[in-house]
This record gives C-alpha cells, structure tokens and sequence, in this order.
C-alpha cells in the first residue's frame, strides 16, 4: 500500500500535473470567446511550433517540470536546426494539449463523480450536477464511490509519465546534437587517453631517473659522480617540465567544445613552434584544406602536432619536412625527418599508437617507421 502511494509523496507527480494543465488555460481563455470553435487552439498551434525558439521554450519548460531538479539530457533546450524538429514540435504540442484536455477533464469530473456517489451511498440526493445525472440514493453507491478517485489517480500518474517520455521522444536531441554530443565526447576520451599516455611516458620516465639516479649518488659517495648524476637529473627535469607544459595546455582546452578546437586551420602555429625550438621545417600544403571536415581536420591537426613533437623530442633540432594534401576524397599527412646516427626509431613511446588509433578511429589509417634514412609519419584520412 505504501509503495503504491508513493507517487502522491514526490512533488514531481504535481509539476507534471501542472505541466499538463498549462495548455488548458490557453484553451479556457479562447471558451469563453468562442466555444463552437474549440479547435482553433489546436490550429493555431501548427504555425506557432514552426518556429525555431518554440522549442527552445517548450524543452526548458519540460526540464523544469517533467524532470525538475536534473538537467535531462534526453530533453533539449536548441532552437530547430531543420523541419523535422519543427515538425516534432508540432507534434509535441498538438499531443501535449490533448493530455492536457483528459487531465484536465478527469481532474474536474472523477471527483465531482466520487462526490455524487457518496452523497447518494448516504442516501441524499444528488446535487444537480450536469454529470453524472439520474443518480437515485443507493447504499451501494458508497462502495463505488473510492473507483473515480482511483481513475483520476491512474491520470495524474499514469499520464504524467507518458507526456515525459513524449517530451523526451519529441523535444529530445535531433541527430545532428547526438552525432555533435558524441563527437564532443570522443574528443574528451581521445584527449584523456593521450593524456595519460603523455604522463605517463614523460612524467614516469623523468621520475624513475631521479630517483635512480639520486639512489646512485648516494651510495657512491663520488663527487664526480654525484655533479654528473645532478646534471641528469636536472636535464630529465628541464625536458620533463616541457612535457608537463604541454599536457596542461591540453588539459587547459578540455573545457572548450569540439568545434571550437584547433584545426588544420591552424596548423601554422605548430609549423612556427618547430622553428622556434631549432627545427628546420619545410612545409607544403596542397588542396583545399579549408573544406575538411570538422572531425577529420581536428583530428588532422592533433596527428601532425604528435609527429612534431616526437621530432623535436627524440631527434631534435632536425630538418623537418610537412606535407598536407586533400586529394580524392582523402587527407593525406606526412611528416619526415632524418634518424639521428645510432637511433633505430623514437623510443617505446605510445604516441605513434594515439597517431595510429585517431587515424583508425575516422576509418583511415596511419604508417610510421624507417623509411629511406628518415623516419616517416604518413597518415590518410578519409573525408567521407
């Protein structure tokens, strides 16, 4: 019995029910101008949900209501992007304003008829009500007399749960904000994973050297020794410091939207950093990079600044050569630059992986390696 009036305990049970009422008073104000015509309303409201900010006001309203106290992300608060929302809004208020009509009818009538039943259950006799009529005293009535209470609080609740999800199936996210939400949460998880690769190739390397070589010093006990293992730590420090830097730089653009990120658009400030730390970088671009889409010229742009990095990190101030191309459908990366003697590749670094996983999470693919002396990062990315 307690579970079954919960219900009437939550204060959402009545916002919905307010909900539910607000059209009616549209429709009570146009009753006592023209009754006969008590569909115009409803006409009216055809137009009215073609335009673009109705939805806006009807998703905050139904956030407000429906689910009070959450922001429902099944709901929306944008404006129309395209005819199918506004037809969806339509909808969405033609249903909203039928609800509103049993609601409110059930609201009015079921307890006028639970009243009438106990009066004529107690034997008087019925109070001239339109409806119900031609009641005559009965005791059985009083038996009755709980069901129209038991209907209207099968309306509150019962219909209370369907207009949200309506709201949700009509005012939720159209498929343009779920393919921008999801590509805004991609980019989040791309950048954590890369995050915490960078921490912890950087970071953990630098601190396993201090430490070890602190350790070393101690237990040497050399003067020479212990100058040569500050000079290491110190420079494991320096070089890890500049890592540090950058991975806050990430974490400091984490709070702004996808598309608000840097492209290739903007790849000439990372062209200009390279320089600035010694590189000597010859780049070229062909094809209209401007026209690439936003998902693959974003990540276009975090493939070349990894690549970069990786040269100055493990080469150095080396001739650098970028080569970016739209052609066929396709954007084509390539950055190369020579091996310094002695070293086979850039180290066990996962950040020829995060290259590797970005060109695959877009269906391209990405190729890094020796290759005639140099070491190359090639990656082709779909645009489709």
């Amino acid at each position: 019995m307690a579970r079954f009036l919960r219900p009437l305990l939550r204060g959402t049970t009545y916002t919905r029910l307010l909900h539910l009422w607000v059209p009616m008073l549209v429709q009570s104000v146009w009753m006592f101008i023209d009754p006969a015509r008590f569909w115009v309303p409803a006409l009216v409201l055809v137009p009215v949900g073609l335009l673009p900010a109705v939805r806006v006001g009807e998703g905050v309203q139904a956030r407000l209501l429906l689910t009070p106290g959450q922001e429902d992300p099944d709901i929306s608060v944008t404006p129309s992007a395209n005819w199918r929302d506004r037809m969806r809004t339509v909808l969405w208020l033609e249903l909203r304003m039928a609800l509103g009509a049993v609601t409110s009818f059930a609201s009015v009538w079921l307890p006028v008829v639970a009243v009438e039943l106990t009066r004529c259950g107690w034997g008087l006799a019925p109070s001239g009500m339109p409806w119900p009529a031609g009641l005559e005293p009965r005791p059985a009535y009083a038996l009755l007399a709980p069901l129209p209470l038991l209907a209207l609080y099968g309306v509150v609740v019962g219909l209370g749960s369907v207009v949200t999800g309506c709201a949700r199936r009509l005012l939720g996210p159209s498929a343009a904000e779920r393919l921008a939400a999801l590509e805004e949460r991609t980019e989040q998880l791309l950048e954590r994973t890369r995050i915490a690769r960078e921490l912890h190739d950087s970071i953990g390397h630098a601190l396993t050297v201090a430490v070890v070589q602190a350790g070393a010093a101690r237990a040497a006990g050399d003067p020479a020794f212990t100058d040569r293992a500050l000079d290491a730590i110190e420079e494991t420090g320096r070089a890890a410091l500049a890592d540090l830097e950058r991975v806050l730089g990430v974490l400091r653009e984490s709070e702004r939207p996808a598309s608000a990120r840097p492209t290739l658009a903007d790849a000439d400030r990372l062209l200009e950093s390279a320089r600035a730390s010694g590189a000597e970088v010859d780049a070229e671009v062909s094809g209209p990079v401007a026209e690439v889409p936003g998902p693959v010229s974003r990540e276009g742009y975090r493939i070349l600044q990894e690549a970069l990095t990786n040269v100055l990190r493990h080469a150095g101030a080396v001739p650098v050569r970028v080569r970016v191309a739209v052609t066929g459908g396709t954007l084509c990366l390539e950055v190369r630059n020579p091996l310094p003697a002695g070293i086979r590749g850039p180290g066990r670094g996962s950040g020829l992986r995060g290259i590797r996983e970005r060109a695959a999470l877009l269906g391209g693919k990405a190729h890094t390696g020796p290759d005639e002396g140099d070491w190359r990062v090639r990656a082709e990315l779909p645009l489709g």
